[in-house]
């Protein structure tokens, strides 16, 4: 998973054979029948029927997730159902209760025919101050779009967690569909208006793990390196369409997979892409979450084309790097993941941090940046990284994750987590005269590996040591494992890099990564901070610390429409003309002019003046090898 923008983010995935086997004796194996009806909606909520067969014991539970994998965070499915019923083979319903949010006990079991309920979406509440998912683990209903992350629809019983499951899907039949899932079939009505999606999964964890998406989508479908993308686009004002993001998203898996090389893949992967209006029940959870096949990626459709194509670069390539790990790669709690008890593995560092240094790494060993952007991005994430505790174990926040004060240094698996494994890549190639980098040592691992076979959580560190150098010994002891803070200049002057302050290009809403405004809750309004006076632009054109922005470009700015206010600022260029009226002291202050490129003060990476043979031998293989 990869939050941006206003959020960061993580991911994680779940592999393998599932959890332990069930007794057979407690119910039958036919198939759990599930029904999601998207024609019958009520007040924005979509009935389901669960049919699990007979069971022969007296008292089941049945289970909406409060964890899905590649999310590290509670998200509490249960709380979005309502009208919870259990029905006897006459209809008549059956006593039932609640346990806590995501689990209900039937305790007649035996006579349970199926269970019915309403699902609310997650995507309208996001704003309302109410605790949701990360958007691209929600879900959506609404009369043009459904994003169907099966998890938010569709629970387990305790006894049946490894049966299959069929799954129907109702909907109106001029409304596009794409599922993961394969077709099992269809079924449309008598005057053609309704169809009856049919679809098969193995087991539970293939319900959760294989999104689907419905309505007025944009859908287009290539092959890259053998794999067939269908990329499908839910763009509510039309700004985007799948044919125009097509050659991005091309571009950037034709380089994954020359990058990756060898490494199995899929034969097919699919990108459902839900990009968010400005109202304010629309998704601000900006990122994505990787399942085996597919990603689900929520961004904001007012982004401009460039940063969209960026952004679709970033947050998709590392979804689809999650191929290495955790599919291939990953531990017992990641293999036999329990969506409503879970313990979390001690490798985020790994599944997040690697993923996302190979989200950056294999765009310039590829071509798709410049040296010198791939440093930008480097710095901006050590520069990101120092707003966490750079002083805590990786391993203990990753295995207390859920839990303060680890709870709020998540986000740093993508910052501090990719320049672990940049140093990783560092030594290693280091050490193999060039040979050998942290993509090979992936490589390795997933042969030792695989996505069937889980590695023992507290022994992996020891395996990877034996596989490679004491160097890898030293720093995973040291900067992983233990607590002190990794010194990149040491890293960076083996390649004949360093550090510096020089001017750096940034926007018109921040310096870097640090947010130049700042809001009033009692009064509303939206004011320039202290931090102002270190952008160029606003500097230069008399804006002071603690101006309050009345208006942009005509339109009053509140706290209430400030987010997409300044999400437009984004799309400016230079040479646009702008307008502000703004409140200093009481006094009316007005600014009319053209835009010009704002810059600020920043930590920038370069090659040191001469570099010997060494450093420039050891940068190339390091960034090209």
């Amino acid at each position: 998973m990869k939050k941006i923008l206003a959020t960061l983010s993580l991911s994680l995935l779940l592999l393998g054979c599932g959890s332990v086997n069930q007794s057979n004796d407690l119910a039958t194996k036919a198939p759990i029948t599930t029904k999601v009806d998207l024609t019958g909606v009520t007040d924005d909520k979509v009935p389901v029927v669960i049919n699990p067969g007979r069971f022969t014991q007296d008292t089941v539970h049945y289970f909406l997730p409060k964890v899905v994998q590649g999310t590290y965070a509670v998200s509490d499915f249960g709380k979005f159902v309502d009208g919870f019923r259990a029905l006897d083979y006459n209809g008549a319903e059956l006593s039932i209760n609640k346990v806590d949010d995501n689990t209900w006990k039937i305790p007649n079991a035996k006579q349970l025919d199926k269970i019915v309920y309403l699902v609310n979406d997650t995507f309208d509440i996001e704003n309302t101050g109410v605790g949701t998912p990360f958007s691209p683990s929600g879900t959506n209903i609404a009369s043009d779009n459904f994003v169907l992350n099966l998890h938010g629809f569709i629970g387990y019983f305790d006894v049946l967690k490894d049966n299959q499951y069929t799954i129907e899907v109702k909907a109106p039949s001029d409304m596009q569909r794409t599922s993961a899932l394969p077709s099992a079939g269809k079924e449309i009505s008598e005057d053609g208006s309704v169809t009856t999606d049919k679809y098969f999964a193995t087991r539970y964890f293939d319900v959760t793990d294989n999104p689907m998406m419905y309505g007025k989508l944009d859908v287009e479908e290539f092959e890259v390196g053998g794999i067939k993308i269908v990329l499908s686009v839910y763009s509510p004002n039309k700004t985007y369409s799948a044919a125009g993001i097509k050659e991005t998203v091309y571009k950037m898996m034709e380089a994954q997979k020359k990058y990756l090389g060898d490494i199995d893949s899929t034969p097919r992967y699919d990108i459902y892409l839900y990009l968010a209006s400005q109202s304010q029940t629309a998704p601000t959870g900006f990122g994505a979450l990787e399942h085996h096949t597919s990603t689900v990626v929520v961004l904001p459709e007012a982004i401009p084309e460039e940063a969209l194509a960026s952004a679709m670069t970033d947050v998709v390539s590392h979804e689809f790097f999650h191929i290495v790990t955790p599919l291939s790669v990953h531990s017992e709690d990641v293999h036999y993941f329990d969506y409503n008890n879970p313990t979390f593995s001690k490798h985020l560092w790994m599944y997040e941090g690697i993923t996302e240094y190979f989200a950056s790494v294999f765009q310039v060993n590829q071509g798709l940046v410049t040296e010198e952007e791939f440093y930008t991005k480097m710095m901006g994430k050590i520069e990101s990284a120092s707003l966490f505790d750079d002083t805590m174990s990786f391993t203990k926040m990753s295995e207390n994750i859920l839990n303060e004060p680890y709870a709020k240094n998540y986000a740093n698996v993508y910052e501090k987590g990719a320049l672990i494994g940049m140093c990783i890549d560092i030594l290693l190639r280091e050490e193999s005269d060039g040979n050998r980098g942290v993509l090979s040592l992936m490589k390795e691992l997933s042969l030792k590996y695989g996505k069937n076979k889980p590695f023992e959580d507290n022994t992996i560190i020891e395996e990877i040591v034996a596989m490679t150098y004491p160097s890898i010994e030293k720093f995973l002891a040291t900067h992983v494992v233990g607590e002190t803070p990794i010194d990149y200049n040491e890293f960076f002057s083996k390649v004949g890099l360093s550090m510096g302050v020089k001017n750096i290009e940034t926007d018109y809403v921040r310096n870097g990564n640090t947010i130049i405004v700042g809001g009033d809750q009692d009064k509303g309004t939206i004011f320039f901070t202290e931090d102002v006076a270190d952008n160029s632009f606003w500097a230069d054109n008399g804006i002071k610390p603690f101006d309050v922005i009345k208006e942009v470009n005509g339109t009053e700015v509140t706290l209430i429409n400030a987010n997409s206010v300044l999400q437009g600022t984004l799309q400016w260029k230079e040479g646009d003309d702008v307008e502000i009226k703004l409140d200093r002291g009481g006094e009316e202050v007005f600014l009319k002019t053209k835009l010009t490129k704002s810059y600020t003060k920043g930590k920038a990476l370069s090659s040191i003046e001469k570099p010997t043979e060494a450093q420039v031998k050891l940068r190339d293989a390091w960034l090209k090898g």
